[in-house]
């Protein structure tokens, strides 16, 4: 019963997430009939996705450290947020060197998150067929990240944001996006190759999401609807009150608590993000957009540090310590 709920509700995030980017692809599509989606319309929609993005790493301290108790969970606690402030200081004192770290911190952590979640839903099935994740990880982290950020609309996007980011990638930004792109292309026909058609569809979807929806319409899609849906789903299979709903065979019920986990968060980072910009003289409508990026952008460093661990057991095969290369 537990075996099928969790593949039933990881099933219905791949669909759904896969729904939400295809319309993101179409409305990009119609409104570049109408000369595109205008910038404050994309600043919105931005804002939207993130902010639905923002809980699912909100459980870390409860998936990374369940044993730890009160006492040294609350040190725990203020070392992860130390990190946090000291990342949210870097990326606010050399905004166009931490912006750069970010991209790539970003890319690689949300490759191997995404793959993550196949190797998860393959275990529960049983799949047989050889997922080479090495590929798959390259493409589903860079595509959505570097090539919204490569390509020529991608100059009045990062001026929205912040002027400083413009010109973050400097005289390589054509090759970066064009390679990006065959790198892309590859992957997907190696997915082909290999009988993986729904990882192929995976990565076609974010391909063209990257290639025809605004920069910053692509990205917080991606982010929102995407990597943090799909992380959460996963969430649910290491949460203990999830884990007892999924025993019941309530896959939705399993979801709704590791939702539930990140709530507080979410209030937490948006209140912290307007105090932050307070204090620092931002203007309200013009730079919310950059501080709850800058926030987002300190809170993965940690993120990412405690859930490798889980990603590198969902990408290693039980018999194996090694990922499969393709």
């Amino acid at each position: 019963m537990m075996v099928t709920s969790e593949i039933r509700l990881m099933k219905n995030l791949r669909a759904f997430s896969r729904y939400c980017i295809l319309f993101g692809i179409l409305a990009s599509l119609v409104f570049l009939g109408f000369g595109g989606l205008p910038i404050g319309w994309q600043v919105a929609l931005a804002l939207i996705a993130l902010t639905v993005g923002i809980p699912h790493g909100a459980a870390d301290h409860i998936i990374s450290v369940p044993k730890f108790a009160s006492g040294r969970m609350a040190l725990f606690l203020i070392g992860y947020l130390s990190v946090v402030g000291v990342a949210i200081w870097a990326i606010l004192s050399a905004n166009l060197l931490g912006f750069q770290i970010v991209v790539l911190m970003s890319a690689i952590h949300f490759g191997i998150g995404d793959a993550a979640f196949i190797s998860e839903l393959d275990a529960r099935k049983q799949n047989k067929s050889k997922f080479p994740k090495v590929p798959y990880i390259i493409a589903s982290g860079f595509t959505p990240v570097v090539i919204p950020l490569s390509n020529s609309e991608s100059a009045a996007a990062l001026n929205e944001v912040n002027p400083a980011l413009v010109n973050w990638a400097g005289s390589i930004t054509p090759l970066l996006f064009s390679g990006l792109v065959t790198i892309s292309l590859v992957s997907i026909i190696w997915m082909l190759v290999r009988q993986r058609k729904q990882e192929a569809l995976d990565l076609g979807l974010l391909l063209v999401l990257a290639l025809v929806a605004p920069p910053l319409v692509a990205f917080a899609f991606y982010f929102g609807f995407w990597h943090a849906l799909r992380h959460t789903g996963r969430l649910s299979l290491e949460l203990k009150t999830s884990a007892k709903l999924h025993e019941l065979g309530k896959p939705m019920a399993a979801l709704g608590q590791a939702i539930w986990a990140g709530v507080p968060a979410l209030f937490i980072v948006i209140v912290f993000t307007v105090v932050l910009g307070l204090v620092q003289g931002f203007e309200f409508g013009q730079d919310l957009l950059w501080y709850l990026l800058v926030v987002i952008w300190a809170l993965t460093v940690p993120h990412m540090a405690l859930t490798l661990r889980l990603d590198i057991k969902a990408l290693r095969p039980s018999d194996s310590k090694a990922l499969v290369l393709p």
